[in-house]
């Protein structure tokens, strides 16, 4: 048995430390370099990869530079690549050179930004950046953190507002307390809701049937005159509202609630407005933007995820407040050996009282090296080029004769809906039946070019629902992205559907 001083030597030789870095960062710089061409998801099939992966836990250490080979030949040869400029799957942003430098920085001290001690600088930048964001799109903060995401922003957010209106007595016995009042809900527009908020209320245990769908206008958007109905009779049936989520830029189509009158409804019935913005709400930081988020300075909370729309690397979403001691009402928590562990020890920066960890990693690094390297006007570009893209992306749309245009162009993400053009009218006019069986052939054309082209490697795009039907769905949040990429995603998309509609017509039972 070898004493404490013979054990084995975790630590590297620093001139092999720095020999390995370097290797890293030339790996690191030739796949940047490559990026436009690589392919956006991997040629091998999922239990191909998974083989790959199978080995036992090894026994005895191995050769850093095997272990690097590995990380070439199996983990980057079989990523999707996010980073790409024809990455349009779910919301994810385009990552930052910057950033990844700053993640090995992190990792270097190894800071846990739970309490202001152990993380001292870590918990100055965060505090900073949050106060950059809010500043940046004109919000008044009070106290804010980066959390993992828009879920646990939203889930923190939530939390945030349930204990403000049902009190924190909750906190005790919460929702077993045999005198608590009828069923707490919650209100957000129905056709556009975020998967996250339901499954906030499921965290909290309140339960996905405490989210109430409000309808929608034409455009996607809350209709406020129904949410005042709704909050209405549900109290005449027992129910304690006590929040109302506006969309700052929706899911499918960029959508943003009418956030002004949103607020005006909350403030005159005692409600906590917490404003969504994980998907769009960076973008207020466009001047010739801010009338369209106009209200959104007036949410009780506000979530916005930079590893979206800022192309910081994962994780790092946020969540704000405006009343200083919200978060705390929610998280504040006493354990003797963080209090007083320390002397002097300044609790109110204890970013653990105001969050749901207490092991928090450094993610502020990587936003404060990012938005310092690039400016706000740096970003307002690179924002604007995204838009425009999108805007781009609808045009094509309008003028192809076999595509249903389903929105007005917004933020970044746009659907759309390949029909073909001798089936546009049968299908409104045929009876329910027959335009059922239309609507699923047309669902399959759009889902099967998707999956085209996704498997080609050119692009990764998916498909969703809006109003009930499958369409293409392009989420363009990649900094790298041109009008080139998307005219050639676009081209592959129309042109596999229609192929599809080539071959599968005959056998099909259509109402033409």
């Amino acid at each position: 048995m070898s004493t404490p001083d013979e054990r084995f030597d975790p630590d590297l030789d620093p001139e092999e430390f720095r020999r390995l870095g370097y290797r890293a960062i030339d790996m690191l710089a030739e796949y940047f370099d490559g990026v436009r061409d690589r392919r956006v998801y991997p040629e091998a099939d999922p239990s191909t990869i998974a083989d790959s992966f199978d080995e036992p836990v090894p026994e005895e250490g191995q050769d850093p530079d095997a272990i690097l080979d590995e990380w070439q030949e199996k983990v980057l040869a079989n990523a999707a690549f996010n980073t790409s400029p024809r990455f349009f799957a779910f919301v994810m942003g385009s990552g930052s050179m910057l950033g990844t430098i700053s993640e090995a920085l992190a990792a270097a001290t190894n800071m846990n930004v739970g309490g202001w001690h152990p993380a001292p600088s870590g918990t100055e930048v965060e505090r900073r950046t949050i106060e950059w964001l809010a500043d940046a799109v004109g919000y008044p903060v009070g106290r804010g953190l980066l959390t993992s995401g828009g879920t646990m922003a939203n889930v923190t957010a939530l939390l945030a507002a349930f204990r403000a209106q049902a009190g924190p007595e909750t906190a005790g016995m919460g929702l077993q307390a045999p005198d608590r009042p009828g069923p707490y809900t919650l209100y957000i527009a129905d056709h556009e809701a975020h998967s996250s908020v339901y499954r906030a209320a499921e965290m909290l245990n309140l339960g996905r049937e405490a989210v109430r769908g409000v309808p929608s206008h034409d455009d996607f958007t809350m209709d406020v005159e129904a949410l005042e109905y709704l909050l209405e009779t549900d109290r005449e049936d027992g129910d304690v509202p006590f929040c109302v989520v506006g969309q700052v830029g929706s899911i499918n189509v960029s959508a943003i609630d009418p956030l002004d009158a949103i607020a005006d409804v909350c403030e005159a019935q005692d409600l906590w407005f917490h404003a969504d913005g994980a998907c769009g709400g960076v973008g207020a930081m466009v001047p010739e933007w801010r009338d369209r988020f106009a209200g959104m300075e007036r949410a009780d909370s506000l979530t916005m995820d930079p590893h979206k729309w800022l192309g910081i690397p994962y994780e790092c979403g946020s969540v704000m407040v405006r009343d200083p001691e919200a978060l705390g009402r929610a998280f504040a928590m006493h354990a003797g050996y963080l209090q007083g562990s320390v002397t002097g020890n300044p609790e109110d920066l204890d970013l653990y009282q105001h969050g749901p960890q207490m092991s928090r990693g450094f993610r502020a690094l990587k936003l404060w090296m990012t938005v310092k390297q690039y400016g706000l006007e740096g970003y307002r570009e690179l924002l604007r080029g995204s838009v425009a893209c999108a805007a781009h992306l609808h045009e094509r749309a309008v003028e192809h004769p076999d595509v249903a245009v389903l929105q007005e162009p917004n933020l970044f993400i746009y659907s759309f809906r390949y029909v073909p053009a001798d089936l546009a009218d049968a299908l409104e006019s045929a009876d329910d039946a027959a335009a059922v069986r239309g609507h699923e052939y047309v669902d399959a054309l759009n889902q099967g070019a998707v999956d085209e082209v996704l498997h080609s490697g050119l692009a990764f795009p998916t498909t969703t629902l809006v109003r009930g039907h499958r369409t293409f769905r392009l989420s363009i949040c990649s900094f790298r992205t041109t009008t080139e990429d998307v005219d050639r995603t676009f081209d592959a998309l129309t042109d596999a559907a229609g192929r599809l509609d080539d071959e599968r017509r005959e056998s099909a039972s259509l109402p033409v």
